[in-house]
């Protein structure tokens, strides 16, 4: 077997980047929160915790922790708080890989 010199990757700021952007889609309620982002556009956090039998809390922590790295922003409509997917170009890959049904 021939030896193969193989360059290092390093460590970026991107790389650093996608990998938490994967660790967050990693948990089974974010990624139903997501999907159903995807679908919907924009999603008030009460709607999601009826939606997903959560409570209003819980839903607001899995979304703050999709807010603090870009993923989605949020808009007060009156009494509610409601999401919108931030159309990064990682969010596509994103949706295809945990919505697609094989």
């Amino acid at each position: 077997m021939k030896n193969i010199a193989i360059a290092q990757k390093p460590l970026t700021r991107d790389l650093s980047k996608k990998a938490r952007i994967l660790e967050l889609a990693g948990d089974e309620t974010r990624i139903r929160i997501l999907c159903m982002l995807f679908d919907h556009q924009n999603i008030c956090v009460s709607d999601l915790a009826k939606s997903l039998k959560m409570s209003i809390a819980s839903i607001s922590h899995h979304l703050q922790l999709l807010q603090d790295n870009e993923l989605v922003y949020s808009a007060r409509k009156g009494k509610n708080i409601c999401y919108t997917l931030n159309k990064t170009p990682l969010i596509k890959y994103v949706k295809q890989f945990i919505c697609h049904k094989e």
